[in-house]
């Protein structure tokens, strides 16, 4: 029987490394990009919308202002509903000419 020292620089613990810090990679990015619902609807921030949405947080506030979008205002802080946004975006789309 032959024994063999499996030390740090193995191949093996190498790649045991390797993947584990990649799952605690997904695991951060889990926590960092879930947010709790409330009643099973997640709510977003203008900054995340106009993130996802790729405009500004002023055209947000036009959207707004224009009734063009729903939201909610709790005192200065403007919330939106997930389930809005993409009614939002299914209400607003136009497929292309075939």
């Amino acid at each position: 029987m032959e024994n063999n020292l499996i030390t740090k620089d193995h191949e093996t613990v190498k790649s045991f490394f390797f993947s584990l810090e990649r799952i605690l990679d997904g695991i951060e990015n889990l926590v960092e990009n879930c947010k709790p619902s409330l009643n099973g609807e997640r709510y977003l921030t203008d900054k995340e919308v106009s993130e996802r949405l790729k405009v500004s947080r002023r055209t947000l506030q036009d959207y707004r202002t224009e009734g063009k979008i729903p939201y909610y205002q709790l005192g200065g802080k403007i919330l939106y509903q997930e389930s809005d946004i993409e009614k939002m975006l299914n209400d607003n789309y136009f497929s292309s000419f075939e």
